[in-house]
């Protein structure tokens, strides 16, 4: 639970020390937020990528030693959490379009 707080904390902090510098150039604080909503949408979604290839590419090794026709497969099953990371790009383009 303390980690979660800090998280939060160092979060809030971050936000609004880039709503300032976003302030600076003549820009809002919600200029800001939204440029930080582009970046955690991405980086979220790179972390639950990665999480999901070590699993599905360890499993995948250990099938490939048993069956080497199951190729196809796995890696198809590799290439479905990829499409988790262009849905962040996506987002994160949408919301990029807000800024300025």
């Amino acid at each position: 639970m303390k980690q979660v707080q800090r998280v939060f904390g160092l979060t809030t902090l971050l936000a609004l020390t880039a709503g300032l510098a976003f302030a600076q150039n003549g820009l809002t604080i919600g200029d800001g937020m939204v440029a930080i909503g582009a970046a955690l949408a991405i980086g979220i979604s790179a972390i639950a990528v990665a999480i999901a290839m070590a699993a599905i590419g360890s499993a995948g090794a250990g099938v490939l030693a048993e069956r080497p026709q199951a190729f196809g497969q796995i890696l198809i099953y590799l290439v479905i959490p990829e499409t988790l990371i262009i849905f962040g790009f996506v987002i994160a383009f949408f919301l990029n379009g807000q800024i300025g």
